[in-house]
């Protein structure tokens, strides 16, 4: 398998942790592309990472399809639970931390504009966003494991991203208890060998 990468993103981040927890990552081969590539754009018409492209030539994207795909491969525990309430809470917990990449990842192109009033309102909203999904999960805190489900590794992944794009706008204050639960994953190889370069 080869998968379209990029180290600072925390989509492919979310793929390779669920491969590592999987125990598949050896099974697949990184292909550093821009997304200005004309070759991802042939195999992806969206030109976006993650992609992967499968031995028999099959294309998948993005994140959410790569994740599941990955853990029907594999002999780990899978991080899908079993159709029921327990698949729908992680299914749930993944569109969350999504959500809140969905809402950071393009803010960073916005504060490097010219600031009139329609682009503030803009990132206020998003902010919003993010300040409430964070508001859930610190509810939820007390009930996350030690990356067992999808829904897990999306919030790590997403909480990974807030530190490394958004320090200036620190997330731990008023969580205590999600940064604890995170302070625990965030030492797991899951994390660790997927962490973005330094900035």
């Amino acid at each position: 398998m080869k998968l379209a990468y990029s180290p600072a993103s925390p989509y492919v981040r979310k793929c390779l942790a669920s491969a590592i927890l999987r125990g598949i990552d050896d099974r697949i081969e990184l292909w550093t592309v821009p997304t200005t590539d004309p070759a991802l754009a042939a195999v992806n018409p969206l030109s976006k990472v993650p992609t992967l492209v499968l031995d028999d030539g099959t294309v998948l994207y993005d994140s959410p399809v790569i994740c599941e795909y990955l853990d029907s491969i594999g002999d780990a525990p899978p991080l899908f639970p079993a159709p029921g309430p327990a698949r729908w809470n992680a299914l749930r917990q993944e569109a969350l931390g999504d959500g809140i990449l969905d809402a950071t990842q393009p803010r960073r192109r916005e504060v490097a504009l010219p600031q009139d009033e329609g682009r503030q309102q803009y990132i206020t909203l998003q902010q919003g966003k993010v300040a409430r999904a964070l508001e859930v999960l610190e509810a939820e805190a007390d009930r996350l494991g030690a990356l067992a489900t999808i829904g897990e590794v999306t919030i790590a992944c997403a909480l990974g991203y807030l530190d490394f794009r958004y320090p200036h706008e620190p997330w731990r204050p008023g969580h205590p208890k999600l940064e604890a639960w995170y302070a625990k994953v965030a030492a797991l190889p899951a994390m660790t060998r997927t962490a973005p370069p330094p900035a």
